[in-house]
């Protein structure tokens, strides 16, 4: 894919983002399912954005669950960069207008107490490099009309990345069985997803030792303070103006967020 290309195609989604305005499938412009040129798209666009003075605080995984692999036709995860200006504290009110075609998934955040910068990690390494992990609650959102996405869609778009939000409860890997946790996401008290920590690739850890091998080959690896969103515990959920979500995860705590106009 020629330079000229990538630019393109990231320009066409910052247009996207900047006018609120849903742009058509990038997949178009990348000639079909092409994970390298998305991934060079992404890429453009998170050098574009640290210019403008964004920083880089972490990263967050897709594409976790075999269900939703398989209906992208695909066997990997995805990765997207997560901005400091993406965080969103807990209580606030969150305005529905910052994410476009807004949904809500709940996730266990890890923080990493150090660098995890090895070109092969191991499942030690990652365990040894984790400060502990808390609830959290990823906003998702595509700048692609209509959801209509593919790998290299998503993967483009920064993983479908929108916001999000860490629980205030810390716990330290061995306060907490990652595999067995549940997980219930709640709208004003009604149930609309639940899941447990066996749902992202068999154990979160998984995801981040996932991550960790794959931006080791980056000029991003992942460092000490990172915040890693590990993937989904179970299937995202709409989001309309009104709605107030809470996430409970067994032995980690809660999260929640509360949606405006």
């Amino acid at each position: 894919m020629l330079d000229q290309e990538i630019q393109q195609a990231a320009k066409v989604l910052r247009k996207a983002q900047e006018t609120g305005l849903a742009c058509e499938p990038i997949r178009e412009l990348i000639s079909g399912q092409n994970p390298e040129s998305a991934y060079a798209i992404q890429a453009f666009n998170t050098e574009f954005f640290l210019k403008q003075g964004r920083k880089i605080v972490g990263r967050k995984i897709g594409l976790t669950s075999k269900v939703v692999q398989e209906q992208l036709g695909v066997d990997q995860p995805d990765y997207g960069i997560l901005y400091a200006d993406m965080l969103r504290k807990e209580g606030t009110q969150i305005n529905l207008s910052d994410v476009m075609q807004t949904k809500i998934e709940a996730e266990i955040a890890f923080v990493l107490a150090k660098d995890l910068n090895q070109k092969e990690n191991a499942i030690e390494d990652v365990i040894d490099a984790i400060a502990y992990v808390s609830p959290a609650l990823e906003i998702v959102g595509s700048r692609i009309k209509n959801w209509d996405i593919t790998y290299a869609d998503t993967v483009a778009d920064n993983g479908s990345s929108g916001l999000f939000v860490l629980g205030n409860s810390q716990c330290k890997l061995d306060q907490i069985d990652l595999i067995v946790c549940e997980m219930v996401l709640e709208r004003s008290g009604e149930k609309v997803s639940e899941g447990s920590g066996s749902a992202c690739m068999g154990n979160p850890i998984n995801a981040v030792l996932w991550l960790a091998n794959t931006m080791a080959l980056t000029k991003y690896p992942l460092r000490a303070g990172d915040i890693i969103l590990s993937g989904a515990l179970g299937p995202m959920v709409e989001v309309n103006a009104g709605d107030n979500f809470e996430a409970r995860i067994s032995g980690l705590g809660s999260v929640s967020a509360m949606f405006s106009d």
